[in-house]
């Protein structure tokens, strides 16, 4: 299976090559329109002013000089591009002042949640690009070293009863995830989303801030950059179409939570090749919504290929859920390497609540050196108390091929249905794993391991059926 021969993923590469040329070359210095690259100077409001006068102008590149300018959150503007020059930082403050709650999508649910450090919302062919580099300050947000925490909102539990319906507690017009919608009051969000979906803890509980998030994008390119340190996700598309990520790298302290790499969140004919990234979470994460709202919106995930990518450190390498409920389908991760401390670079995870599907999946051409597990794919994936109640179908694993597989991992892994919906049509292909212990297998049918040579220090290679 190789999406890059497929018609649309050949339009795609031919439409991203024409969007070099095709937007204006204004370049709007942010040194040059207030903006001090002092590394102490806050310059929220030079260079949003920057941006606004680029997008009246008709566009151009907003352009990040030689520097440490601090800012808070940056909302883009049609026809504004981004370039980060060589030793040019762009750097998050760490207030939570600076970062506005903003109708998007988070963990799977449509909701009011701080605004990411650069918002591209409701953008048509746009680049950001560059030799410098975005730092998140997620050290400082976590309130290791010389930073104290930064004070949290309350977290008020939900209330009892029925929900209040939409109209009752967001202005008109309701919020879309469409257009950069902000809350009126950051202290007084909704219990309920624009769809009258109750929030977890009563909606108003917020994280720090994600790094670069592009919402209903359409022909994105984003390249060359390194994110330091993001505070949450890094790169996040989310329901965006025709996105090209490429050469990013991605270095997070292993002590910031939930610091994923990349995110990948219903959107349709990404492209993500030659990225390098180490962080604590999910190095790349594929999603499709969570639960009751995300089989509401039902948009799935598909048409994605990952290649010639370094997993480092992390939680997994190129992940699939565990927020499954629009499904995804169609992805090829080939070609790429997991290394030491990386906690399961082949990974597919989902629970009961979730629904949705994961199908038709290709891992081609992975070396793995020294992971903590090889393989993990698991339908039942950290249960906690309290779950949302199951879908009336559990997700659908099936067609799953695992070909040129080789290397070395603490554990094979594990390969886990329910058992109202086992796992199905999983094969191997030329795969040779050495690994301390092996591989189980639970609620699973069609389970094709005759081309997985599995040698093992302690027990059987393979158990289960």
């Amino acid at each position: 299976m190789s999406h890059l021969c497929a018609p649309g993923f050949v339009l795609l590469l031919l439409a991203s090559a024409s969007l070099a040329t095709a937007a204006p070359n204004t370049r709007y210095v942010i040194s040059e329109r207030g903006a001090v690259g002092d590394g102490a100077t806050v310059n929220t409001r030079a260079i949003q002013s920057a941006i606004d006068a680029c997008s009246t102008a008709g566009g151009g590149v907003l352009v990040v000089p030689r520097g440490v300018f601090l800012s808070g959150a940056l909302y883009f503007r049609p026809g504004v591009d981004l370039l980060v020059e060589k030793d040019g930082v762009l750097k998050s403050t760490t207030s939570m002042v600076d970062f506005p709650p903003i109708y998007t999508r988070w963990e799977g649910i449509e909701r009011y949640w701080t605004s990411a450090f650069l918002n591209f919302v409701g953008m048509r062919n746009v680049i950001v690009s560059g030799e410098g580099t975005i730092d998140g300050s997620g050290d400082a947000w976590c309130g290791f070293g010389k930073n104290p925490r930064p004070p949290w909102p309350p977290t008020p539990t939900a209330s009892p009863g029925p929900p209040p319906k939409p109209e009752d507690v967001y202005p008109a017009p309701l919020p879309t995830t469409a257009a950069v919608s902000l809350a009126a009051a950051a202290g007084h969000l909704p219990p309920v989303n624009a769809a009258g979906i109750r929030l977890p803890l009563g909606g108003s509980h917020l994280s720090p801030p994600r790094a670069l998030v592009f919402q209903n994008c359409a022909g994105v390119r984003v390249s060359g950059l390194l994110l330091r340190n993001n505070a949450r996700w890094g790169f996040v598309f989310i329901y965006c179409n025709d996105v090209i990520a490429e050469r990013l790298t991605v270095r997070a302290e292993h002590y910031i939570p939930s610091s994923d790499g990349i995110d990948v969140d219903s959107c349709r004919h990404v492209l993500i090749t030659g990225c390098d990234i180490d962080c604590n979470d999910d190095c790349i994460s594929i999603k499709s919504g969570k639960d009751e709202d995300g089989r509401r919106v039902n948009a799935p995930c598909e048409d994605i290929t990952i290649e010639r990518t370094r997993f480092g450190y992390g939680q997994g390498g190129a992940s699939m859920g565990s927020e499954t409920s629009g499904g995804i389908r169609r992805v090829e991760v080939r070609d790429c390497l997991a290394e030491d401390g990386n906690w399961a670079p082949i990974r597919i995870k989902s629970q009961p609540s979730r629904g949705g599907y994961v199908e038709d999946v290709t891992y081609r051409n992975i070396e793995l050196r020294g992971v903590l597990r090889a393989f993990e794919f698991d339908m039942a994936w950290y249960m906690r108390i309290n779950n949302p109640a199951a879908a009336r179908m559990s997700t659908a694993m099936r067609r799953i091929r695992l070909i040129n597989v080789h290397g070395t991992a603490r554990a094979a892994g594990i390969i886990r249905g329910v058992p109202e919906r086992p796992i199905e049509d999983v094969s191997f292909a030329n795969c040779a794993v050495s690994a301390d212990t092996g591989l189980s297998i639970e609620h699973a049918g069609e389970i094709d391991t005759s081309g997985l040579a599995l040698t093992v220090k302690q027990g059987v290679p393979i158990t289960g059926p």
